[in-house]
């Protein structure tokens, strides 16, 4: 009887690596190597084993694998906030990465200092779940980061950058040059900011840099910084919307704003609308990041590449993890302005005269 037909069969046996290495006459290693995509494998004889293990449908084995490498095939993404429209993205693009690379990935929330200690310490048991981190806006410096390499755990920051990992960033003076010097040209004075948290205790540097950017530029164009512009947002839709509606109850409020991110550009807009204001006539709103909801609103918006970004970051932790990479790398992604509907000239400011008795 056809084994296939026969219910009672086991099917045909699963291609193994040592099946690869024989069909195309090199060893396990260099065909461990070539299907990694690790270096030291000679072109003809990479292309002659990925051919090879395609026609024998050659997938493999993840439990094999941890006991070959010693490794647990694994890693993780710490990330301060698990709702996050940023975050989600930094995840599918270290998703994409991760599991082409036949990696795990493991979402670890680090909520406040108490959890970040906890995630250092050396009791943890960190180093037996999983090969490496990627820290997404959490400070870690080079102590912490030579802590973790004792126990075998590679390392790669996103947002914040060391000596001794690798890192990805943006620019974020550049991000908050790029959104106020195109509100100042279009003859906005009175720009609001919105962003920042209350408490910091994770040390997230970005609303920091994104301030000071955007008080720079003010200076250069001679604008006098109003401490009473800037609202905190909480990098969330409902945190936008309750700093904007208290800019907006100021005795002369903006006529712009400057949120640094989508989200709380989100929020802002809709504190304007409940206001009945009209966007951008009576206040121009950009935002930070290009949400997948950006373009259906018309939001101006300084874009970055969020997913790009993720599987950078974890690509940087996988040749880390493999040896592929010698010294640390550190990238700067590329930001740029996108402008949409949600930005104009101010209108005049009315001159009220009292009526003369």
């Amino acid at each position: 009887m056809d084994p296939a037909a026969d219910p009672s069969s086991p099917g045909p046996r699963r291609a193994t690596i040592e099946d690869v290495a024989v069909a195309a006459g090199v060893s396990v290693a260099t065909v461990s190597r070539a299907l990694r995509g690790l270096p030291h494998v000679a072109p003809a004889t990479r292309q002659r084993v990925v051919q090879v293990a395609t026609e024998l449908a050659y997938r493999p084995d993840p439990a094999a694998a941890r006991l070959a490498t010693g490794r647990s095939q694994a890693v993780a993404l710490a990330v301060p906030v698990l709702n996050s429209w940023y975050i989600s993205q930094v995840e599918s693009g270290a998703e994409a990465v991760c599991s082409a690379d036949g990696y795990d990935l493991i979402i670890m929330g680090v909520t406040g200092e108490p959890a970040r200690r906890s995630l250092l310490a050396e009791e943890s048991s960190l180093h037996r779940r999983v090969d490496g981190v990627v820290f997404i806006d959490i400070a870690v410096d080079d102590d912490d980061v030579a802590r973790l390499a004792e126990r075998g755990l590679a390392v790669v920051t996103l947002g914040n950058v060391t000596a001794t990992c690798p890192s990805v960033t943006i620019d974020e003076d550049e991000v908050a040059r790029l959104a106020t010097e195109h509100l100042l040209s279009l003859g906005h004075r009175r720009i609001g900011l919105l962003g920042g948290q209350r408490d910091d205790p994770l040390g997230f540097s970005v609303p920091r840099r994104r301030r000071a950017g955007h008080h720079a530029t003010l200076e250069r164009a001679g604008v006098e910084i109003d401490p009473d512009l800037e609202g905190i947002g909480n990098f969330s839709v409902m945190g936008g919307r309750d700093a904007m509606a208290g800019l907006l109850q100021l005795p002369d409020p903006p006529t712009a704003v400057f949120a640094m991110s989508d989200e709380m550009a989100f929020g802002a807009m809709l504190a304007a609308r409940e206001r009945g204001l009209d966007i951008p006539r009576d206040v121009s709103v950009v935002g930070v990041d290009d949400h997948d909801l950006s373009i259906v609103v018309g939001l101006t918006t300084v874009q970055q590449p969020v997913a790009d970004i993720g599987s950078r970051a974890a690509r940087l932790l996988l040749d880390q993890i493999t040896g592929a990479a010698a010294t640390p790398a550190h990238i700067r992604s590329p930001v740029s302005l996108v402008v949409r509907a949600t930005t104009s000239a101010p209108l005049p400011r009315r001159q009220e005269t009292a009526e003369k008795p």
